[in-house]
């Protein structure tokens, strides 16, 4: 088996589309104007309309309604990566914080409300955990 991708589900998959790919410098490639995906090296982020929902099951995803998932990514690094988004991101939930685990983190919100995290391995462990790599942005 192989982990594949994230959907996000929204109303509005062009201004969730633009936000994903000003904040992580990759650009969409657009299979439909309700289906859009970013894909890096090791993930794939997909962005999907409300429209596409009955095509798996009726009422089985909601937009902007998510409180349980982090979509996160991995960056170069997380301290100028906060500084280039400030401005352009309208949430931040937290500043870069040094974590017990030894990863520098930036979460903040999408324009549907999604929790983003972007961090950075600082400590050995966490760098050795990432691939013995800061990273890329």
């Amino acid at each position: 088996m192989h982990f594949v991708s994230s959907r996000i589900i929204t109303d509005d998959v062009a201004r969730l589309v633009a936000f994903y790919e000003r904040a992580t410098g990759v650009s969409a490639t657009w299979a439909t104007a309700d289906f859009a995906e970013l894909r890096t090296a090791s993930a794939t982020l997909a962005v999907g309309s409300t429209r596409t929902v009955p095509l798996f099951a009726p009422g089985s995803a909601r937009p902007a309604d998510n409180r349980s998932v982090i979509l996160e990514f991995l960056v170069e690094d997380v301290d100028r990566t906060h500084e280039d988004l400030s401005g352009f991101v309208d949430a931040f939930v937290s500043g870069p914080t040094t974590l017990p685990w030894g990863n520098r983190s930036l979460l903040f919100r999408d324009p549907d409300g999604n929790l983003v995290n972007f961090f950075t391995p600082v400590a050995p462990a966490a760098i050795e955990r990432a691939g013995g790599t800061h990273g890329s942005s």
